[in-house]
């Protein structure tokens, strides 16, 4: 058990000029992780000495980033499942006090506006226009194609707020909420561009099987950064023609969970990288590490 004493005594240890004296005690402190975060945030703002406030600060993300490795590489474990969760991860990792329950208010409020205008007898191409009309004309959400690599774009509390985002933080959104709905819109990782799929929603329960060939499977493409705009897989072709690439199965198929967070996370990486922030970085490729690398 913690004793409150205890933990205010060492944080008084903390500037002590002795570094073994004072690395002990941050690993001591370290060692209690989310129960000493409240005492050390009363001691930053009763102390006046910026450099133990420095230190506490410092004490205090490494509690908080400890937390969000540890959940990522428990929800990879238990099978990645839910796209949304691993998404609200990412989000504590810039947004530790993040309210996960107003961001899952804020997809239910889109998803519900959808579905009173579905009607059960309408094509995939009738259901992807209603989204659409949702999602891009009522609540106006765009990409952000004036600061592209603002590392906000790849917070989903972020983008949900300012509407405004990149092209796999547009896609999870639209896909969740679509797969909230039944409708099956799920991610495709084209190199340069992350795209939709709509699947035949008779072969839906296919979608993480290996080896299966997509081609007759995919009705259309939907490009969520550009209002919905959807495409064919000749547009595809001739994308990966654009970047000299061989058409591989795979740019055309739905991908993982797990590839969308690490995509999300070298999205990331790239932003913090252009800002100069090396410790985020840093911080940032050890959650990339979890996961095996990419095919």
């Amino acid at each position: 058990m913690m004793n409150e004493k205890e933990v205010e005594s060492l944080i008084k240890l903390l500037d002590d000029p002795d570094t073994e004296i004072s690395n002990h005690v941050e690993d001591k402190l370290l060692s209690y992780g989310n129960e000493v975060i409240g005492i050390l945030e009363c001691a930053w703002s009763q102390s006046l000495d910026v450099s133990l406030q420095e230190r506490i600060e410092n004490l205090v993300h490494k509690i908080q980033f400890s937390n969000v490795k540890r959940d990522l590489e428990l929800w990879y474990i238990s099978g990645a499942f839910d796209l949304l969760q691993g998404m609200l991860i990412i989000n504590k990792y810039q947004y530790p006090e993040l309210d996960e329950q107003k961001i899952i208010n804020q997809l239910e409020d889109i998803k519900r506006d959808i579905w009173m205008q579905l009607l059960y007898e309408m094509s995939a191409v009738e259901k992807v226009k209603i989204i659409n009309h949702v999602l891009y004309t009522n609540y106006g959400f765009r990409g952000n194609t004036s600061n592209h690599l603002d590392p906000q774009n790849s917070y989903l509390s972020q983008v949900l707020e300012s509407k405004k985002g990149n092209q796999i933080l547009l896609a999870v959104i639209y896909s969740i909420i679509a797969q909230k709905l039944d409708i099956p819109i799920y991610g495709v990782n084209l190199p340069q561009h992350f795209i939709l799929a709509y699947v035949d929603e008779s072969l839906e329960n296919h979608i993480n099987n290996t080896g299966n060939d997509f081609e007759n499977r995919i009705l259309f493409y939907i490009n969520a950064f550009n209002k919905g705009f959807i495409f064919g897989r000749k547009d595809v072709d001739a994308f990966l023609k654009q970047l000299n690439l061989k058409p591989v199965n795979h740019f055309y198929e739905p991908c993982s969970h797990v590839e969308i967070i690490q995509r999300v996370l070298r999205n990331l990486i790239s932003a913090y990288e252009k800002l100069s922030e090396v410790e985020k970085v840093e911080e940032l490729r050890e959650m990339l590490g979890i996961f095996p690398e990419p095919r």
